[in-house]
């Protein structure tokens, strides 16, 4: 059991803006971590767990939600021991929901509950609960942090930059994920083929192997993305192994940014881009 570690909890009824306000909080709080639906996020970075919001159904959500099966609750205890955070802000629906989460996960009792009526208004709540039921959309609290500055990514129902006022009326900028889960009835988990796009544009930048990113074809379903990718690689290079390098890296970005499983991906050098002394 963890000793050492303060925990406090984000408690309000589904759809009324937690996931939202989860940083401004934690913020308040100097807190760095926050388990939100089965993942731990740190300075705004997914550092363990899959989002519970990829689950196919509404019971299977709460179970992640929980950590009730024994693989997944044991992955985030170490991952938890692994990053050793000095307190955690735990999000839930109820008292006892965030009390069962921190004694599944092995974590001292909690010390303080915030309730979402605390840090908004009614008239928030409600815009947020309409949000839910009208469209479908849910926050996650993270954002395309680390890349931000080179390119503009969007979500289907796109990835923002929230601004609201913070406790003691201090502004307060934070930018997050709004996705349609796949349990909802209105539409699939989705995203737009152009942040696809522009993450592996992103990644080709850094990579010389890869002079440019030709297409980029992406087909939807509810297990995940197909991503088809054509490029122009430099002369000189073993394709074989650069192309599977940077397969690697696109999924393993695109996954830690979106928190979206990729089904598939495939890479072909379609042109090679030879030296001027052969032009």
């Amino acid at each position: 059991m963890f000793k050492d570690i303060d925990v406090f909890a984000f408690v309000g009824p589904s759809g009324t803006g937690k996931s939202y306000r989860a940083q401004m909080v934690a913020s308040k709080f100097n807190i760095q971590y926050i388990i939100d639906d089965g993942i731990l996020v740190k300075d705004n970075e997914i550092v363990a767990g899959n989002s519970a919001k990829k689950a196919s159904t509404k019971i299977e959500t709460v179970k992640k939600a929980l950590f009730i099966n024994e693989k997944q609750k044991k992955e985030m205890i170490r991952a938890i021991r692994r990053n050793n955070p000095k307190s955690i802000l735990i999000l839930g629906t109820s008292d006892n929901m965030v009390k069962e989460i921190a004694e599944n996960l092995e974590l001292p009792e909690i010390q303080k509950i915030i309730y979402i009526t605390d840090v908004a208004t009614e008239e928030e709540i409600d815009s947020a609960r309409r949000m839910r039921i009208t469209e479908g959309k849910h926050v996650i609290p993270v954002p395309t942090f680390e890349i931000k500055k080179d390119f503009s990514g969007f979500l289907l129902d796109p990835l923002q930059i929230f601004k609201t006022n913070g406790f003691g009326n201090k502004p307060y900028i934070s930018e997050k994920s709004i996705i349609r889960p796949t349990f909802n009835y209105i539409g699939n988990f989705t995203i737009s083929d152009t942040v696809f796009r522009q993450i592996i544009e992103y990644l080709a930048k850094k990579n010389d192997a890869i002079n440019e990113i030709l297409k980029v074809r992406v087909n939807n379903s509810e297990e995940g993305p197909t991503i088809y990718i054509e490029a122009e690689v430099n002369y000189g290079i073993n394709i074989l192994s650069v192309l599977g390098e940077f397969k690697e890296k696109c999924i393993k970005e695109i996954e830690r940014l979106t928190s979206m499983n990729v089904k598939s991906m495939r890479i072909i050098a379609k042109k090679i881009n030879l030296p001027k002394i052969f032009k």
